[in-house]
């Protein structure tokens, strides 16, 4: 998981944790890249207002590595935000909101 909001993410981890589904978490998106290349994982989470956050850059790196389901989420708010990242090629995009409201329903599908 990209995410620098470490609210968020212990809650993201806590959930996985509950779901016994391992979450990494990487505060800036080259660590994201080189954690995809030491575990290839089966999904990445990626939260859209990170900073220095190249979505396009990042989600090539990923795909060469080994293809993970990238789920992405940002503010309700930022509409084009979201909608870049559906064109950049993330798998899921949603607002933060239904990304928190849907996360212990979902992940299991999202690491299957």
């Amino acid at each position: 998981m990209l995410c620098d909001d470490l609210m968020f993410s212990s809650q993201v981890t806590a959930t996985g944790r509950a779901l016994s589904i391992p979450v990494t978490v990487a505060r800036s998106p080259a660590a994201v890249a080189k954690k995809a290349l030491e575990t290839t994982p089966k999904c990445v989470i990626l939260d859209l207002h990170n900073p220095g956050l190249s979505l396009s850059e990042l989600l090539a790196e990923l795909k060469a590595v080994s293809s993970p389901r990238v789920v992405a989420f940002g503010s309700h708010v930022n509409a084009e935000l979201l909608k870049a990242a559906r064109d950049a090629g993330c798998d899921l995009v949603m607002p933060r909101s239904q990304f928190h409201k849907f996360l212990e329903r979902d992940l299991p599908g999202w690491v299957s």
